[in-house]
């Protein structure tokens, strides 16, 4: 099996689908409809399959394309986002707002708040802004290094456009002009008690702020309301989170005492709102290297995503009916 195609980040300014290859296999002729035409279905089933047997092709030949950190399109279209997406529609009915506040081009750092007990907060910020966008961008998240020490979910956070949370891989995103995510709380935002949900904790030391003042990108504040309630945990086995190696591990109201059933998440009603951005092109050259600014903005930041949530909290109904 050959290797994919490497090729060097660009400027985004156009985000497009990779298209099926032309040059799939031929397909055996099939029953016509009067007029010489196929039946819709049959006609749907040969594109189809046709389209499944290049895609294989093209896995199995290494001809596709993917960028330095990994990451690979049309993986991503076609296996990897149809089960968020189901996820994304049908389980959290998610609802999404300020789309308007995305640019059509040119980078930005997306900024959210972090809950849930697992990162499923992150994968659904993803799909909104992919499936909402007029443009279908990719956001391009930044993880912790533990999601790239599990083998299988390292392989497809890489293929998904995922990297490693650090400044310079930040940076050289934000300059290609992509749509960079950031939860600066980590596993204290989503490893927090039920007790305690929707309450932002620390941003850290602000380095998503100097990455967004040396690239001059604007700040994008994302508030996420109803992943606080898929796993209530209402306490933390610390022997088995220190033996795992995990920074915690969750107790909830259905795990572990439902055993594997216990890892569905419960059906709450999403809600995902973009703020307005917070401009950071208007600075000195050096502005990344003083520390008050840097902790003003992230405070900033912080605060705005807190109210924001404040305000949406008090909007929502039933937490599983919206």
């Amino acid at each position: 099996m050959q290797e994919a195609r490497v090729i060097p980040l660009q400027r985004s300014d156009r985000h497009r689908r990779v298209p099926p290859s032309p040059d799939g296999p031929a397909v055996e002729p099939v029953p016509l409809r009067p007029g010489g035409r196929p039946a819709p279905e049959v006609d749907g089933l040969r594109r189809g399959l046709a389209d499944a047997l290049a895609f294989a092709r093209r896995r199995l030949t290494g001809d596709y394309p993917v960028d330095r950190f990994g990451f690979d399109p049309e993986l991503t279209e076609a296996l990897l986002l149809p089960p968020l997406r189901a996820l994304y529609r049908k389980w959290f009915r998610v609802e999404v707002s300020g789309v308007e506040n995305l640019p059509l081009e040119g980078g930005a750092l997306i900024v959210s708040n972090h809950s849930g007990t697992l990162p499923i907060d992150s994968v659904m910020a993803a799909v909104a802004v992919h499936d909402n966008h007029p443009r279908s961008r990719y956001l391009r998240m930044l993880g912790a290094d533990l999601v790239f020490q599990v083998p299988l979910l390292g392989a497809l956070a890489r293929k998904s456009g995922q990297t490693l949370a650090c400044n310079p891989d930040a940076e050289q995103l934000l300059r290609s002009g992509e749509l960079v995510g950031v939860w600066p709380e980590g596993f204290k935002g989503i490893g927090k008690p039920f007790s305690e949900r929707y309450k932002l904790q620390r941003f850290g030391r602000g380095g998503f702020v100097t990455a967004a003042l040396k690239t001059g990108v604007p700040i994008i504040p994302c508030s996420i309301v109803g992943a606080e309630e898929i796993y209530p945990k209402i306490a933390d086995l610390k022997p088995l989170a220190r033996l795992f190696g995990l920074p915690y591990f969750p107790v909830t109201p259905t795990f572990p005492l439902l055993g594997p059933l216990g890892a569905i998440p419960l059906p709450s009603k999403w809600h995902i709102k973009f703020g307005a951005p917070i401009p950071t092109d208007g600075y000195d050259a050096d502005a990344q290297d003083d520390p008050m600014l840097v902790f003003n903005l992230t405070d900033q930041v912080r605060e705005n995503i807190q109210q924001t949530l404040y305000r949406m909290l008090t909007q929502r109904g039933n937490p599983f009916l919206g």
